[in-house]
């Protein structure tokens, strides 16, 4: 029984193996990871991966896996669209998170450093706050030139301008880290405002639903 992780950057694997061994022992986790996914999606669009990602999920479900979490937000909405047709559940890490969003208020800002996961966490956000039945005025803040720093593997400095970007946001109930690599830079900013990431309830949903498989 396994939980398979997709990854678009092999920087999350330990992140996600320190929260299964904090918050889930035993849950046996595999890490597949496929970065050439997010650049292509990144110029041609999510839905230009669609064939690639089925054939990935198709094969963990062969390997073993009870249930897929896609940790990248670009794809993410595509994977689980992909669920209905690979044999197994397949959840998108930020789903949870902007369900805790749009509980903080109707003011939510979600900060990103690579542009092409603004268009699906904004709808995201929107189509769970269509579902809670509340509304919502989402606002986007891109962080310029922060991408090239992780690309470069500066990691303070990357998480350092996107702290510094979250010093500078008001009049928001809540604030969205759209990608899975923005999560320590809650950490380093002063801001009074909610800051959420994915990573954690992301896991806890997947590990819930692998949990449900076991069962079944």
């Amino acid at each position: 029984m396994t939980l398979t992780l997709l990854h678009t950057s092999a920087v999350h694997i330990p992140v996600f193996e320190a929260l299964r061994a904090a918050h889930h022992p035993g849950l046996a986790l595999r890490h597949v990871v496929r970065e050439e996914l997010l650049v292509r999606a990144g110029v041609e669009g999510p839905e230009a991966v669609a064939d690639e990602l089925r054939g990935l999920l198709e094969e963990a479900a062969r390997d073993g896996a009870d249930a897929v979490l896609c940790t990248c937000s670009t794809i993410g909405g595509v994977a689980e669209g992909l669920a209905g047709t690979v044999g197994v559940p397949v959840l998108r890490v930020d789903r949870p998170m902007a369900a805790r969003a749009v509980a903080a208020g109707s003011r939510i800002t979600v900060v990103a450093t690579v542009r092409s996961t603004l268009e699906p966490t904004v709808a995201l956000v929107e189509a769970e706050a269509d579902r809670a039945g509340r509304p919502v005025d989402v606002r986007t803040v891109f962080v310029d030139g922060a991408w090239e720093r992780f690309l470069a593997g500066d990691r303070d400095g990357y998480l350092d301008l996107v702290a510094a970007a979250l010093d500078g946001i008001a009049d928001a109930d809540a604030i969205v880290l759209a990608q899975a690599s923005l999560t320590d830079a809650a950490d380093r900013t002063g801001t009074s405002i909610p800051v959420l990431s994915s990573p954690r309830p992301g896991l806890d949903a997947a590990a819930a639903e692998y949990a449900n498989a076991r069962q079944a």
